[in-house]
């Protein structure tokens, strides 16, 4: 095994076939996490070898992602290392030189077998029962020359590794599940290059993490029935095998594999609907970790300080919508009014065309806006929701129907309107405050004699055009006195 004095060094390795959805972010905040803990490296690399599905807009969506999750890797695209390339497509050399070792030294052998002679062999193996059923060895023992003469001929091979016949059970010593045994008889001599040239995952992975000198494989446990054979491939190279880390899936509601069935699985599509992205790591870094089994909001620089692959659970973690927003919302309301101003309040009204990016609205106006949208958003997108009343005016101002029904449509709330209008109009115009504004509106009730429920409705529903709305006397006092009094005017045409 790996020599555990070494400085730690992991990678996350995923194939640019699609965008970076939420199992592999996971993977990356682990590997990221751990590396940060325990003062290592961090390494990202593209394993794009399968030339069908791995493009470059693939590669790049990836490591826009990985950017927006604020997962740095030291080693990698666009920063370099001394261990690169970093890409599997531009390290092709180095397996055929790696290839060409085992070869050397005996530990690989060209098959010529065509898959009909492969399919004939399987079925033979079937039909007298044999235990072992895989590759049944027929080119392991042909002389150098034989092969080399049929390779001179033309004749397509593909290379294969020499599992020692006397290799007894894998072990792999799992940092996740413990010792996990698999029975020496299913392993073949399974190939590691192919007819075309191009490398195996099994063989081009070891290959890179064993010249990378990768001390920790953090991955998903879908992984762990590949292990076996990279073992054989670590041994042939004379390679330490790391330690391995196999963690468990993500699954759904229902018990099943998370995927588009559940809902957004990308972490695009997070990032879209308006999710921070430290949020979005703590949340994704508690899908089988914890620091203790209670925190639930765990920060960056925690996460970074106290990760552990101890703490890893074995059991399958549960994708929970309603926490993740949970999280999201303690995020935004820990952040201070002038921070969410700046970072996210402006930015979704802009984007929401609300304001323009020129606007020259007074830094204190929008620091009040601020103050009652921040403890109300769950998600960035909710901004442009919350306080789109504001930014309407009396002649835009949309009112929604339950508002008109309920706020405005019965008898009585005519009087209502006026009376708040004729309470209003007598502050100043220089002392237009949610203080003065909830202070001439208290008594109205009272005097009224009406329900204060009922009063607050009729004049919210007049000047937010809905029933739920951040507080009143704040909303009246970011409009503005003369629009707010211009609301109720219009109101008043639609009340009884």
């Amino acid at each position: 095994m790996s020599d555990e004095t070494k400085p730690v060094r992991v990678r996350f390795a995923p194939s640019p076939t699609g965008k970076l959805h939420v199992g592999g972010a996971r993977t990356a905040i682990f590997n990221w996490a751990f590396a940060r803990a325990n003062h290592g490296t961090f390494i990202l690399r593209i394993d794009d070898t399968d030339p069908t599905r791995s493009t470059e807009e693939n590669t790049q969506i990836i490591l826009r992602a990985m950017r927006w999750l604020g997962l740095d890797w030291d080693e990698g695209p666009e920063v370099g290392g001394d261990y690169g390339p970093y890409k599997q497509t531009e390290r092709l050399g180095i397996y055929r030189q790696a290839a060409q070792r085992l070869w050397d030294e005996g530990h690989a052998y060209p098959c010529f077998c065509t898959p009909e002679q492969l399919a004939a062999d399987k079925k033979a193996a079937q039909d007298r029962h044999d235990p072992f059923q895989g590759y049944q060895r027929r080119c392991r023992h042909l002389s150098c020359e034989e092969a080399q003469r049929r390779i001179d001929a033309g004749e397509p091979y593909v290379l294969r590794i020499k599992v020692p016949e006397d290799r007894g059970d894998v072990v792999i010593h799992d940092a996740v599940h413990g010792d996990v045994t698999f029975d020496a008889k299913e392993l073949d001599d399974f190939v590691i290059f192919r007819s075309d040239g191009t490398p195996t995952y099994n063989f081009a992975t070891v290959v890179d993490d064993a010249m990378m000198g990768i001390t920790h494989v953090i991955r998903g446990d879908d992984h762990l029935s590949n292990t076996p054979r990279q073992v054989m491939v670590y041994e042939a190279l004379g390679a330490p095998v790391p330690m391995f880390a196999h963690i468990s899936m993500i699954l759904g509601a229902d018990g099943k594999k998370l995927s588009k069935r559940h809902g957004a699985t990308s972490v695009e599509e997070y990032r879209d609907a308006g999710y921070l992205p430290d949020a979005f790591v703590n949340y994704l870094a508690l899908l089988g970790w914890s620091p203790d089994g209670e925190t639930t909001i765990v920060p960056r620089d925690v996460l970074a300080k106290t990760f552990s692959i101890e703490r890893v659970s074995k059991n399958p973690a549960t994708f929970d919508p309603a926490k993740l927003d949970w999280i999201n919302a303690a995020y935004l309301d820990a952040v201070g009014d002038a921070e969410f101003t700046d970072k996210v309040m402006v930015p979704e009204l802009v984007r929401a065309g609300l304001v323009g990016s020129g606007d020259d609205r007074p830094r204190e106006w929008l620091l009040t806006l601020a103050s009652v949208v921040r403890p109300r958003t769950k998600h960035l997108g909710d901004v442009a929701g919350i306080c789109s009343m504001v930014f309407g005016t009396a002649d835009t101002l949309e009112y929604d129907e339950k508002a008109v029904k309920k706020g405005l449509a019965k008898e009585g709330m005519k009087l209502i309107l006026v009376a708040a209008s004729s309470k209003l109009v007598a502050i100043p115009d220089d002392g237009w405050t949610a203080d003065a504004i909830d202070a001439a509106l208290d008594p109205l009730p009272d005097e009224l004699d009406a329900k204060k429920r009922v009063v607050f409705q009729a004049i919210r529903a007049a000047v937010c055009g809905n029933l739920v709305s951040p507080p009143l006397g704040v909303v009246l006092e970011l409009v503005g006195k003369s629009d707010a009094l211009a609301r109720i005017t219009r109101a008043e045409t639609m009340a009884k």
